[in-house]
């Protein structure tokens, strides 16, 4: 799915439910080219007490045109040229933040790498707030092998349109409050 503006995403399914009541933000960046500053999408997913009540998906107008990755998410400058650039979209995406205790994602390493060289190349300040990794999770409470997100996925019967960051976003947090409803974080 190409979003052709930034937009909150409005229709939510039934909160899941999650024993210990996890308070997390799971994002999921795609970049356009090898540089860690380039993110061209992000999508994020608010959980508050185990139920997910806020979406996010937005566009991001990356430093440069160079587009290497369009053949993984379907993402181009076209697509990109009139969206905000990451450093007037943070600010307003920040409040999703507030109360969440960690964030998540799928090989976390990446995406965080993602924000932070975003932050940096805006001089905005990142957030302090810890990662959990979703590969790491998915190995370690059900030795799902390979991990990749759509293989993690298809184990737990999680809907995926791999590469698209809203998508991708709420798989990570499905993994989450699954493995929190079965005791295995």
């Amino acid at each position: 799915m190409i979003v052709s503006e930034s937009q909150a995403v409005a229709a939510l399914p039934a909160p899941t439910l999650s024993r210990s009541g996890l308070n997390f933000v799971a994002i999921d960046f795609e970049t356009a080219a090898y540089r860690r500053d380039s993110a061209c999408a992000i999508g994020l997913v608010k959980v508050v007490e185990g139920a997910i009540v806020d979406r996010a998906v937005h566009l991001i107008r990356p430093p440069s045109r160079q587009f290497v990755f369009t053949h993984i998410h379907g993402l181009t400058w076209m697509d990109v040229e009139t969206a905000d650039d990451f450093g007037r979209l943070w600010p307003r995406l920040t409040p999703l933040l507030e109360g969440a205790t960690f964030l998540a994602a799928h090989n976390a390493a990446f995406d965080k790498g993602v924000l932070r060289a975003c932050c940096t190349a805006y001089g905005l300040a990142a957030p302090t707030l810890p990662f959990r990794c979703t590969v790491q999770i998915a190995r370690r409470a059900w030795n799902i092998r390979p991990t990749r997100l759509s293989d993690v996925c298809r184990e737990l019967r999680i809907a995926l349109d791999h590469h698209e960051a809203l998508s991708d976003a709420t798989a990570c947090a499905e993994i989450v409050l699954a493995a929190d409803r079965a005791d295995l974080m």
